[in-house]
């Protein structure tokens, strides 16, 4: 049951760090892997760091797990992003 209103935005980082945390998994060495760490990188300090976090103070465990769970099969789902 949803409980949480999430931000697009942050749904979009969360799903795509799950597409992207795939594909450095499948990825072979190289610069690719370095491209996908980057991006990785980046969109773990947007998702860590959203404004939304600081609105639910007290319940933003809870409220992380539920991303995670909401974007997970998303982001099976979802074509892949452009590296």
């Amino acid at each position: 049951m949803k409980q949480h209103d999430f931000p697009a935005d942050l749904i979009e980082a969360q799903r795509d760090w799950y597409i992207t945390y795939r594909l450095l998994a499948d990825a072979s060495a190289g610069t690719q892997t370095t491209v996908l760490r980057r991006r990785l990188q980046r969109l773990s300090v947007r998702i860590s760091t959203h404004p939304y976090w600081a609105s639910l103070p007290g319940t933003a465990p809870a409220a992380r797990m539920e991303l995670k769970q909401l974007t997970w099969a998303a982001s099976e789902q979802s074509p892949r992003p452009a590296v």
